[in-house]
């Protein structure tokens, strides 16, 4: 059966960048993209990244799904596997216990005119992406899809609607936040 070829929208270039640019402007803004701020979330003395992330998963949770509702967006999650989780997570770890960004942080930082940053931490975004690039016909079909789970998320596993997962885990982020800066963390 043949499809038709989806036609090129430039736009969604566009308003990607746009995103990304205001994005990387908070991120310094909120000071994540500075190393001892970094180093401080590891170190849990400093939960001003934690604060970050978590104001952008409640964002984001909230507005893909409400565009979605509104047909704006098409929600599409990409197949999903324990071994993917795993290895992802471990070469995350990897590169931000070694250099103390993680890849937003390092496109902030290099905005900022850090010098780690741009060196460390642009050539490990090359390097690992040549690397996945180069191993990734072996591995995807090896440790990548042990406990391959599909498209499956977790109101579909727990067979519910979304919002009764949504909706709970945004007020439990929301209290979470709050009582960070309550106790001044």
């Amino acid at each position: 059966m043949m499809t038709a070829k989806k036609k090129f929208d430039f736009s969604q270039l566009l308003w990607g960048l746009l995103f990304g640019i205001i994005f990387g402007f908070l991120l310094q803004k909120g000071g994540a993209t500075r190393y001892d701020v970094i180093v401080g979330q590891l170190l849990l003395t400093d939960f001003t990244v934690l604060k970050i992330m978590m104001s952008a998963v409640v964002t984001g949770m909230l507005g893909i799904h409400l565009m979605r509702k509104l047909g704006w967006v098409q929600f599409t999650p990409k197949a999903g596997s324990w071994g993917k989780n795993v290895i992802g997570g471990l070469i995350f770890g990897l590169g931000f216990a070694l250099l103390g960004y993680c890849p937003g942080t390092i496109a902030g930082a290099v905005g900022n005119g850090y010098l780690d940053a741009a060196v460390g931490g642009l050539a490990g975004i090359v390097i690992g992406s040549g690397l996945l690039a180069a191993l990734y016909p072996k591995l995807r079909k090896g440790i990548l899809a042990k406990g391959d789970y599909g498209t499956l998320t977790l109101p579909q596993l727990l067979k519910v609607n979304e919002w009764a997962v949504i909706l709970p885990l945004s007020v439990i982020i929301v209290v979470g936040l709050y009582l960070l800066e309550a106790v001044g963390l």
